[in-house]
């Protein structure tokens, strides 16, 4: 950026969109320390964050249709990543929740991915890790925003 020239939104968007994608390449490279696929991962922590799901709105999150879904959800549940529990209020419907084990799995893999973030966040400093910091609230409070649209 030259001197008195402000940034578009676009080209900001472009910045944000290099960066995340680099940052997400860079955490993912400890994924298969998991020994869970980037798909299962991903259904995992919409279930660990996000709480027990339906197969159908599982899918919808993840992207995919249902009988895909419906797979990935019987492979996580012979490996005892999640189970099925009946709706109380209705027991015709069923949810896929993670079981404990599930959790920890996620959680560790979680974790690892932190650890590498963590260590490119040594070669900052303060004033840098700070406006990071407010950078990232923005990021998150705009993806919400845009969520509930």
């Amino acid at each position: 950026m030259s001197e008195g020239r402000k940034e578009s939104p676009r080209d900001v968007a472009g910045r944000l969109h290099s960066a995340a994608i680099h940052l997400l390449r860079a955490a993912r490279a400890v994924d298969a320390e998991s020994g869970l696929s980037p798909a299962r991962l991903s259904a995992m922590s919409v279930l660990v964050f996000g709480g027990p799901r339906a197969v159908g709105g599982l899918a919808e999150v993840e992207g995919v249709r249902s009988p895909t879904m419906t797979q990935l959800v019987n492979g996580l549940e012979a490996d005892g990543m999640v189970r099925r529990r009946a709706v109380q209020e209705d027991g015709r419907r069923v949810v896929v929740e993670a079981t404990p084990t599930g959790r920890r799995v996620l959680r560790k893999a979680q974790g690892r991915r932190l650890d590498v973030l963590v260590d490119l966040l040594a070669a900052v400093n303060e004033d840098e890790l700070d406006l990071l910091d407010r950078a990232a609230a923005v990021v998150d409070r705009l993806a919400g925003e845009r969520g509930r649209a």
